[in-house]
């Protein structure tokens, strides 16, 4: 029975360390095979995760579409270029950019406005001058007339003057006719707002009436500086935005045009010797005087002219108005 019993424990605990170690081989290897399966699935569950991810974060750029021939052909062609001008504003006024006509750019589009209660805008001025001639075939005539004159008669008139009567003397002749006639340069200087010049000219009266004896002396000049002023009635009417007109010459008379010759009878008609020396032979006995003087102080005026001129004519009419020109645009 010892024996038996012992057998029995012995089997029984070799039958149990069997079954324990078989279980334990079992579970082990259960447990690598759970181990790889599980690895498998994670990485098969993690791949469309990262795919996804990917997807999230991966910049599609968009389709470029290119046009076709028949989108370019049918496009509307852009707009023409319409240039913006600038406008000078008249004095007083700042400058302003104005849009031109068919321009995208409204009217009331300025730089800067003018202030409202601003002055009228000054008169336009004659443009260039333009050798405006209609009468050129009667001009050539009178000019040749006037030349012939000079030449044949006056100058050597006056060549006979210059030799009895001595040039200082001239030159004070020369001065008195000046000093009697200040009328019409006070009222063109102030017709045409010089007002330096008018109280210039006023200077000049009262100090070469007084100082210079009657005007024989230019004193004002001399002594003070003061220059005498070129102005004429012709040269107002041109500030004031007459055009010159045409061309003309008249005989006994310097080169005119329309305009000048205007201004001219206007001064004459301001001339006070007229209303003090009534009679036309006095008065015309002081105009020869007065020409005949001048011309001997001016001997070498057209002295070679004739020579190096081929169209008189032309030289002096364009030498005329380019002067007239320079005195109205003078400030």
């Amino acid at each position: 029975m010892g024996s038996r019993s012992r057998i029995r424990w012995i089997g029984l605990l070799f039958g149990v360390g069997l079954a324990v170690g078989g279980c334990g081989t079992m579970s082990g290897s259960k447990s690598i095979s759970a181990l790889v399966a599980d690895n498998s699935a994670a990485l098969t569950r993690q791949e469309p995760v990262a795919t996804a991810v990917a997807a999230e974060t991966r910049v599609e750029s968009p389709p470029v579409a290119l046009p076709s021939a028949e989108s370019l052909v049918s496009q509307p062609a852009p707009a023409p270029f319409v240039p913006v001008t600038f406008e000078a504003m008249p004095p007083g006024h700042t400058f302003a950019m104005i849009a031109s006509s068919g321009s995208s750019v409204p009217a009331g589009a300025l730089l800067a406005q003018a202030p409202s209660g601003s002055a009228t805008p000054a008169p336009q001025l004659d443009p260039e001058p333009q050798e405006y001639d209609p009468w050129e075939s009667f001009n050539e005539k009178m000019f040749t007339f006037n030349y012939n004159f000079d030449k044949y008669l006056l100058k050597p008139v006056a060549k006979g003057y210059n030799v009895v009567m001595p040039d200082e003397l001239q030159r004070m002749i020369g001065n008195a006719f000046d000093n009697i006639n200040p009328v019409p340069k006070w009222a063109n200087n102030l017709l045409q707002r010089k007002y330096k010049g008018f109280f210039t000219e006023l200077g000049r009266f009262l100090i070469n009436s007084t100082l210079g004896f009657g005007g024989l002396w230019d004193i004002a000049k001399q002594e003070f500086g003061l220059q005498k002023t070129n102005v004429d009635f012709g040269q107002t009417l041109g500030k004031w935005g007459f055009g010159p007109g045409p061309f003309l010459v008249l005989p006994f008379l310097p080169p005119l045009t329309v305009r000048d010759g205007i201004g001219l009878g206007v001064d004459g008609a301001m001339d006070p010797l007229g209303y003090f020396i009534p009679f036309i032979w006095d008065r015309l006995g002081m105009r020869i005087g007065d020409t005949v003087n001048d011309r001997s102080l001016n001997l070498d005026l057209f002295q070679g002219f004739e020579e190096s001129t081929i169209d008189m004519y032309s030289a002096v009419r364009n030498g005329y108005l380019q002067r007239r020109y320079n005195l109205i645009h003078a400030e």
